[in-house]
């Protein structure tokens, strides 16, 4: 049937804010094409090279605030989570997306795609690329998820 493409798409994001500066979006995406035995998930290691590369680019140590996913909770995740000291995690409460701001990232997002006629994967990939890309330079916007969780940063 034309229009059905067999595949998901799953994505990871961090926002960033540090005193001083705009806020960052670093994100990861993974296509799930269905076929036998392929995880249908993000891994430990999807999230860590997520990590490793705002690390990079930040150039700073980071201090992560992290839901309680199972992924995040993991016994493979912890070692790997110990194993960069330049990581602080701090776990948020057992269900508390109200203090968590990338739950409006997705929200945003998802009120972006609602309509999406997207006939493939790689169409449904490239729009939800180029409206992440988007949201990287909307700096207001970015703070906004942060300012919604009624968290604040001490800007200077």
């Amino acid at each position: 049937m034309p229009g059905r493409d067999r595949g998901r798409l799953s994505v990871a994001g961090l926002l960033c804010f540090r005193p001083g500066l705009p806020g960052r979006l670093c994100y990861r995406s993974r296509r799930h094409t269905g076929r036998k035995g392929e995880r249908r998930s993000l891994s430990e290691h999807d999230y860590i090279g997520l990590l490793d590369g705002a690390h990079q680019l930040l150039k700073a140590p980071l201090i992560l605030v992290w839901d309680r996913l199972s992924t995040h909770l993991s016994a493979g995740m912890k070692a790997l989570l110990a194993a960069r000291t330049w990581l602080t995690v701090i776990l948020l409460p057992g269900y508390a997306p109200e203090l968590n701001p990338v739950e409006g990232l997705w929200s945003h997002l998802k009120r972006s795609l609602a309509n999406l006629a997207a006939r493939t994967l790689n169409d449904r990939e490239t729009v939800l690329r180029s409206r992440l890309k988007a949201l990287q330079y909307r700096h207001d916007i970015l703070d906004g998820f942060l300012a919604g969780t009624g968290l604040a940063l001490d800007r200077p």
